[in-house]
């Protein structure tokens, strides 16, 4: 730990060849990282402006409760999306109704490998791209705080996985918008789509593949373990995708029902 908080980095690393240029690389590797740096903030920014408006949030004649409002456990929400109880008084303005679980789905994003592979290129350049050495003096890796708290990642995917029970119970009341009988229109199958996803990039996690099997020393003795960890590691191989389609599906899904809230479009219904 402490070898690795002093070991100069860079163009100044050990064994680095003595070249002026700053790569050899020929190819545009500025490309990539500016791109992801540029979704994610855009992301970013939309994610931060609908948390924080309270507003189209809560479709009542369907039962579409927006994923980025979900749980709504505060006195502010719609009395029908309280399904987990009101817990807390009426939140002023600006402050997400989803605050209970929004910094532990934050967490668990930024925590993720994959992610973490993605904003140390787009925005901390450590390194941008491979082959081209970092600007950093000194490299500490993940030792120091803020980024020491990477290692919380697997509490992190523990609570993304209560959350996604949370979210698939949003789909089950979506199924029956006046609680007893079953319809669902195309924001039904939207938020279904949406979480099935979810789900498929929390079980994709690395944690989540060394959790079912990463420790076992003999497969043969676990062979229902050993089916799980073999179809978690053909997940985690979609890992990088499933990281983006789900941002993409939590702004569709947020989207449209922030559209049919507003009257801009009726929901297609097939059946009820």
């Amino acid at each position: 730990m402490t070898r690795a908080a002093s070991m100069p980095a860079g163009t100044g690393a050990p064994g680095r060849a003595s070249i002026p240029e700053r790569t050899l690389r020929t190819d545009n590797w500025r490309k990539g990282p500016a791109i992801n740096a540029a979704l994610l903030t855009a992301w970013v920014l939309y994610a931060l402006i609908r948390t924080s408006s309270q507003r189209a949030y809560f479709v009542e004649k369907y039962h579409y409760l927006s994923p980025f409002s979900s749980p709504c456990v505060t006195q502010s929400c719609n009395s029908s999306t309280r399904d987990f109880g009101t817990w807390f008084g009426h939140f002023p303005g600006l402050i997400p109704f989803a605050l209970v679980t929004l910094p532990f789905l934050l967490g668990f994003r930024l925590t993720c490998y994959y992610y973490r592979k993605t904003y140390y290129r787009a925005f901390w350049q450590s390194p941008t791209a491979c082959g081209v050495a970092e600007p950093h003096a000194k490299y500490s890796g993940e030792t120091k705080f803020p980024l020491i708290m990477q290692n919380l990642h697997r509490y992190f995917w523990v609570a993304a996985g209560v959350i996604s029970v949370i979210n698939s119970w949003d789909v089950i009341q979506a199924f029956r918008p006046r609680g007893h009988s079953f319809g669902f229109g195309l924001g039904t199958l939207i938020m279904l789509a949406n979480v099935v996803l979810l789900w498929l990039y929390t079980l994709s996690c690395h944690s989540c593949r060394h959790i079912v099997g990463g420790r076992l020393r003999s497969f043969s003795r676990h062979p229902v373990r050993y089916r799980m960890w073999t179809f978690i590691s053909k997940l985690n191989a979609k890992h990088q995708q499933l990281a983006w389609t789900t941002l993409a599906t939590l702004m569709i899904t947020d989207g449209y029902i922030a559209i049919v809230h507003a009257g801009y479009l009726s929901d297609l219904r097939f059946i009820n």
